[in-house]
């Protein structure tokens, strides 16, 4: 089928990442794949070399009509985020089906959450009743943690791939000097708690090797050498999609930012912090609580959450040995929970062919 996935760059980098990982996947499976987005620029080291099967669209809203009608209409339409397609583009999506034809399908895919609510919004029809998309039908799909949501983005191949993985030998690829210390991903927006964090690591007893990923993370990082105490720092370039997984296989504890990053530190199967996008009304705290009680965090585990995320006060938990061994069989089993599941792009094929 023809799918186009539409994607606005709201939020540094998450909104393209999970649409990326989206089409390609789709085009793996040999669909044929349009992302409209309105900020490409990053796509150039997240995706370099693009993907055979994915057209990358540069979503200008001054030719989205000529956009519009330069191909046949898509058999499936993806709003991403509720991003909200020019009536033109819905217009060339409300087109008449040939005779015999299937019923073209409209997804609304929404964020992901942990909340009651996504189990029961998911799947939901949500009629259009004025516009250019008169008398079609929106569905709501929902990631999510549980069976009854759509799932998480999962390649068919992650789990091999990650049993292969090498750390010495991708470390040593990247020009990243490992002598057997503890390895930290730090990719972060501007946590409460970073320079207790570093403070930690500084007067520990083992040494730590701080990864530190370009864009927000780096710039939140307090200046100054690369070795400070029992820390050493290193600033990592911006990462290819498939690179930043890798990062988060070679590290013992990954610091982690928004929906795509989480997602992939589930995968990657060791100890992880999340730091939540943060909502002017505070809703982020509630998303954030019901993440943790699926996690079935331990209390240091949603203490230092808390802290991380500015939602309390007070000294950071020991990340010691204990610690991240209490930490990691959580992961762990929250992992082993997903894998028994079918992965997203497997529920949404499915649900296309329902409504279709």
């Amino acid at each position: 089928m023809r799918w186009d996935i539409f994607c606005k760059v709201i939020d540094n980098h998450g909104d393209a990442g999970v649409c990326w990982r989206l089409a390609r996947g789709l085009a793996a499976g040999g669909e044929t794949v349009r992302l409209w987005i309105d900020d490409p620029s990053a796509l150039a080291w997240m995706a370099p070399g693009g993907c055979k099967g994915v057209e990358i669209v540069t979503w200008n809203r001054r030719d989205a009509a000529q956009r519009a009608a330069a191909g046949p209409p898509p058999d499936v339409l993806i709003e991403a985020f509720g991003c909200d397609p020019e009536p033109e583009l819905i217009a060339r999506f409300a087109e008449p089906v040939r005779p015999g034809g299937a019923r073209r399908v409209w997804i609304n895919l929404e964020y992901l959450s942990a909340e009651p609510y996504v189990e029961r919004l998911h799947g939901l029809p949500s009629p259009v009743f004025k516009g250019p998309g008169t008398s079609l039908t929106k569905h709501f799909f929902y990631p999510g943690f549980t069976p009854a949501t759509g799932g998480l983005l999962r390649e068919g191949d992650l789990l091999e791939r990650r049993q292969r993985f090498d750390r010495a030998a991708w470390l040593a690829q990247q020009g990243i000097a490992w002598h057997g210390e503890r390895l930290v991903c730090l990719f972060c927006y501007e946590p409460p708690a970073l320079d207790a964090l570093l403070a930690q690591f500084e007067s520990a007893g083992e040494p730590t090797h701080l990864l530190v990923t370009a864009g927000r993370a780096a710039r939140a990082l307090p200046p100054g050498p690369a070795r400070r105490g029992a820390l050493y720092i290193t600033w990592l370039p911006h990462l290819p999609q498939t690179d930043f997984d890798h990062l988060l296989w070679a590290c013992d504890l990954n610091f982690v930012r928004g929906e795509d990053s989480l997602v992939r530190a589930l995968w990657a199967g060791s100890p992880f912090v999340w730091q939540i996008y943060a909502q002017d009304d505070d809703a982020h705290h509630t998303k954030l609580g019901a993440f943790l009680d699926w996690l079935e965090a331990p209390p240091s585990l949603r203490r230092f959450h808390h802290l991380w995320n500015g939602m309390a006060e007070g000294e950071l938990p020991a990340l010691d040995d204990a610690a991240l061994a209490s930490w990691g069989a959580a992961c762990a089993a929250a992992r082993a929970c997903l894998l028994a599941q079918d992965d997203l792009l497997t529920r949404l094929l499915r649900f296309v062919a329902q409504k279709s």
